[in-house]
């Protein structure tokens, strides 16, 4: 997999703590946008979100640094991160429901 700005990518990432609720997958949307990224956000029944991105290794990487922060109202406490080969995905980012 190359890690070129060019190449797209993907990440699956597992965000924990107060993030239901609090404006969070509507956060990740928007930054998602932003970036001119491709993909998802929405809330798991354990409580966490789940977002599936894809794009520039750069944008992704400044998306992982967003959900590490949040929104004002959320407190993240555990973020995983899973890097992956872009499957084609081109739409924009949605909250999935």
């Amino acid at each position: 997999m190359s890690h070129e700005d060019g190449a797209r990518e993907r990440i699956e990432a597992f965000v924990q703590g107060r993030v239901q609720g609090v404006g969070f997958r509507q956060f990740v949307a928007a930054e998602g946008e932003a970036l001119r990224l491709a993909g998802t956000a929405r809330n798991l029944p354990d409580g966490s979100v789940e977002v599936v991105a894809e794009g520039s290794r750069t944008a992704l990487l400044a998306l992982v640094a967003a959900l590490r922060a949040g929104p004002p109202a959320a407190h993240v406490e555990k973020l995983r991160v899973r890097w992956t080969e872009a499957r084609g995905r081109s739409r924009g980012f949605e909250i999935a429901r």
